[in-house]
């Protein structure tokens, strides 16, 4: 069973039943039943045209749901047309589908959350934790909002804002969770710089792209994760790093600065350190105060304070930890590394491998216990 054929198709195919006339909340309950039939059918019997049997079988699910429904009864004679046979047309409606989920009915959170859950694919536990809150609240989110947009037409599309932020969250997912949305949501960034002016679709693009650049490098032959400071530069992708940092330039040059582009000009000091020690970490602290000034968010302020550890000193990083709350995700595992630096092996060891009990992912709870038993090795001769 292809997941990446059936994730990249149903964006589409929600669209196709949206325009037939199905409201949101229930074309996405149909194209999630159409799913879960095809992982059941498709190994036995794959289908020459993927695409149309899904239109198929979601279509037949929404006609089930709306003739079960008697509120729905005044919609039938618009609902019992088949889908014509032979392929489905080729029409990427993607974007068309993030711009109508960030509705003017729905709060920017929930329409995030909606979008990730039926357009991104993403599950509800990664939605939590991309939102930092427990799978059960999250849950209850997503439900509100497809109750909030049930039975409403979709014929006014949210702001540029909400669509950013989810493209920004898919990229986020794409980049290191369970799976590869990185590329899509760059393609789709993409499409929608090239019909919006604006600056900060600008920036978000050249964010990506810029962290894009690195992949190769971040992990190790055996899959292991490799930190930034270690990672071998000559794989980065110059052709990505040069066409990000042009997209950031003409950006900021028009002075209306967003959290995308400061984002960006930091991923781009990164990018044009020919050496993790030639980094410019004063450089990248002044981003991150304008970025905690735009932001105001407990997340930046914990990059921060690595960065502070970089440019002034480690103890300089403590101090601007501790004003954090140590509930934040990798507050511990930034306290290690700066504990590490400033030469206490042991509480640095310590709070590797709590942190590596707390880590979102098993990638990055391997890294953390590897880093706590290589301090234990160190203190031990």
């Amino acid at each position: 069973m292809n997941e990446v054929l059936l994730r990249s198709l149903t964006p589409s195919v929600l669209g196709i039943l949206v325009r037939r006339g199905a409201d949101f909340a229930a074309a996405e309950d149909a194209v999630q039943d159409a799913l879960v039939e095809a992982v059941r059918v498709w190994p036995a019997d794959p289908p020459r045209d993927a695409k149309g049997w899904l239109v198929t079988v979601a279509w037949r699910r929404f006609l089930d749901q709306a003739r079960a429904d008697t509120a729905r009864r005044r919609r039938e004679d618009r609902l019992d047309e088949e889908p014509a046979p032979g392929p489905a047309p080729a029409v990427d409606d993607t974007l068309q589908l993030y711009f109508l989920c960030a509705h003017p009915s729905l709060t920017p959170s929930s329409a995030v959350a909606l979008t990730l859950r039926a357009v991104g694919g993403l599950t509800t536990r990664q939605i939590a934790q991309a939102y930092l809150v427990p799978e059960a609240t999250m849950a209850q989110r997503i439900s509100r909002a497809k109750r909030t947009v049930s039975g409403v037409r979709f014929d006014q599309p949210g702001d540029v804002a909400t669509v950013l932020r989810v493209l920004y969250l898919v990229f986020n997912e794409g980049y290191s969770g369970d799976i590869d949305l990185a590329a899509e949501a760059i393609r789709l960034t993409r499409q929608l710089a090239a019909a919006i002016d604006h600056p900060e679709v600008a920036g978000l693009l050249a964010l990506m792209l810029l962290h894009h650049a690195r992949r190769a490098a971040r992990t190790a032959p055996d899959g292991s994760l490799v930190p930034l400071a270690e990672q071998d530069r000559g794989r980065w992708d110059t052709g990505s790093i040069a066409e990000g940092v042009e997209i950031l330039q003409a950006a900021l040059a028009r002075d209306r600065l967003g959290e995308f582009q400061a984002q960006a000009a930091i991923a781009a000091l990164h990018a044009d350190a020919p050496t993790a020690e030639q980094t410019d970490w004063v450089q990248i602290v002044e981003w991150y105060d304008e970025l905690a000034r735009l932001t105001d968010s407990p997340i930046v302020r914990l990059n921060r304070a690595v960065a502070v550890g970089q440019a002034d000193g480690p103890r300089a990083g403590l101090a601007a930890l501790a004003a954090l709350d140590d509930s934040l995700p990798r507050h511990t595992a930034v306290a290690a590394y700066l504990h590490e630096r400033d030469g206490d092996l042991a509480t640095a060891a310590r709070l590797y491998a709590e942190a590596a009990q707390k880590a979102p992912n098993l990638a990055e709870r391997d890294h953390l216990t590897r880093q706590a038993a290589r301090l234990n090795t160190r203190r031990g001769r």
